[in-house]
Parts: C-alpha cells; structure tokens; sequence
C-alpha cells in the first residue's frame, strides 16, 4: 500500500520565554524540548499529556501565535516546505485551522454568524453553517447573538463549527472539548475523525486519553516538554506493547484499567532534573539516565528511554 504523503512534520521543536530579572539579567526559560511529531493526510494524531506538558503551546507554535517573548527553535514542514512565519499568516485560517482551547479567540464585537462565515453571504455558506449548527444543537438564531449571550458550552460548540466550514488540509484541535457532555464530546470527536477520513490532516491535543484512542490512528505522548513516546493507538490494547514507562503508568490510569497511580509529580520547567525528565518516577532510574536519551525507533514506534524493549 502506497504511503500517505506528509502533512505535518515538526523536527527538535523547542519553545522558550525570556524572562528579564532586575537590572540588565535576562534567563530563557525551556518549557519545550526536541519535541517531534509527524501527521500524515488522512490521519489523525492525538497529543496526549499532563497540564503543563507544553501541548498548548506545540499549537501556538505551529500557527506562529506566540507571545512576544516566546522564541521557536527547531524546524516545521508543512506539505514538504518549510514553515515560515510569512507562510504561516498565509495559511492559518485557510488551510491550516485552529479550533482553540479558550473561548476568547472568538470575536466579542462580531455576531457569531458572520464569524463563522469569516464574511461570507453566499447561499451556499449560509446553508453549510446552517447544516453545521443543526449537527451540534444550536439554533439558527445564534447566528445573530454575540459570543457573550451564548453558554460556556454553546461556545465551545461555536468554536468547533469553525473548523468544518472550510476545507482545510490542517486541523489542530486544542483542548476542544472541555465543558461538553459526553455525548456531544463523541459527536465533535467523531466530526474530526471525518475530516482526516477525508483527507486532512488532524492534530489533536488532549489530555483525555481515553477519548483519544477511540479515534486517533497515532498517539505522541508528551511529558514535562518532551515527546516520550510516539505509538500506533493499538498499542494502547495492552501494556506490554507500549514502550516508555509513562505511557505504561498513564495505561494503567485508565478507568477499564484500575485506576492506578504512581507517585511523585511532573516537575516544573525551572526543576527539571538532568537527562530523562521522568528519571526520579522512573523504576528503572539509574547514572546512565542523566545523560542525553536520544528518540529511537522501537517495534513500529519511536521512544525516548534508555531501556525501553
């Protein structure tokens, strides 16, 4: 079977913050890592990992959104060339959409209709959008309410809309869910899943693994700003296929599972401790660990430990 092109491939991305101290002192801080990730057309990969794991910002990365203080390391490939930030501004809204973790991406001062439709009058979108809002339960009358009238959750689901008005060969899905009942977390989830069915590309970034799993094709695991673990979603049937102890731990945390936990906590980006950053939870921990652990592929997946099998 021929292989499907590359949409998205992020190589040794880092993502730092300088922060000025009294006088003329200034420090970088490292809150991402050499993350890498790749997506294919028609796949969907779900981000899975902690608050605080740098899933967010892999986003804001990617679309060039980054605060004024925030510096990009690494390289970015879209469709084969590389990212640039004027490339970027072209593309974001057009081919490459970003439905948003917050609500305050929405325009205050626009009615959500026309926001939606970024303009747009024709016929053809007013049904679209029509059809779109059927599919999440929102009434043709949003279309001329401001995003302050509506709900936490019918903002979310504005949100959402946004992504199935175009066409985009892009998606990346931050958080795209929290607030939603269960029922309507499987319809937006499985409206992703159509997209990459036909043919984008999907990034979804989430901390909810089980949601993940029952539509992604591949999980990125990520932990304290740093990919552990790259893995087919069949992987996740059982523990002994996967490789990386956190995805082991974060397996065994899932409800069908038990429930179980490991102690300790995901360090803070100012505490991360040389080498592996999941050395001090890790069983295995030894000397070699603080050195570099380089990202290798393993059994079909990639995996950043030492002595992973």
């Amino acid at each position: 079977m021929e292989e499907k092109k590359v949409i998205l491939e992020i190589e040794n991305l880092s993502v730092s913050f300088r922060q000025y101290d009294k006088g003329f002192g200034k420090t970088d801080l490292d809150v991402i890592r050499d993350l890498n990730v790749t997506i294919h057309q028609g796949e969907m990969v779900a981000v899975v990992g902690s608050s605080g794991s740098g899933k967010s910002l892999l986003a804001h990365g990617i679309l060039g959104i980054l605060p004024y203080n925030g510096i990009l390391g690494g390289k970015i490939f879209y469709d084969g060339a590389e990212l640039s930030q004027k490339r970027k501004e072209e593309l974001r809204g057009n081919e490459i959409v970003l439905v948003p973790q917050s609500v305050a991406f929405l325009d205050p001062l626009m009615k959500i209709g026309p926001q939606i439709r970024r303009g747009k009058k024709d016929e053809a979108s007013e049904k679209k959008l029509d059809q779109i809002f059927k599919g999440y339960h929102l009434e043709k009358e949003v279309q001329e309410l401001y995003p302050f009238e509506l709900s936490g959750g019918m903002n979310r689901r504005v949100l959402v809309s946004t992504a199935m008005m175009g066409n985009p060969r892009l998606v990346i899905a931050d958080e795209p869910t929290p607030g939603l009942h269960m029922k309507m977390v499987r319809r937006v989830m499985s409206h992703f899943r159509e997209l990459a069915d036909q043919g984008a590309g999907v990034l979804l970034i989430t901390h909810d693994l089980e949601q993940a799993l029952e539509v992604a094709d591949r999980v990125v695991v990520f932990y304290a700003g740093t990919t552990v673990e790259d893995a087919d979603v069949k992987d996740f049937a059982r523990e002994e296929t996967l490789r990386h102890p956190y995805s082991k731990a974060l397996w065994r945390a899932l409800p069908q599972n038990g429930f179980q936990f490991i102690t300790g906590t995901q360090p803070y980006v100012k505490d991360l401790p040389e080498g592996c950053p999941f050395g001090p939870r890790c069983e295995r921990f030894c000397e070699k660990c603080r050195g570099e652990i380089p990202y290798r592929e393993l059994r079909g997946g990639k995996v950043r430990c030492l002595y992973a099998e």
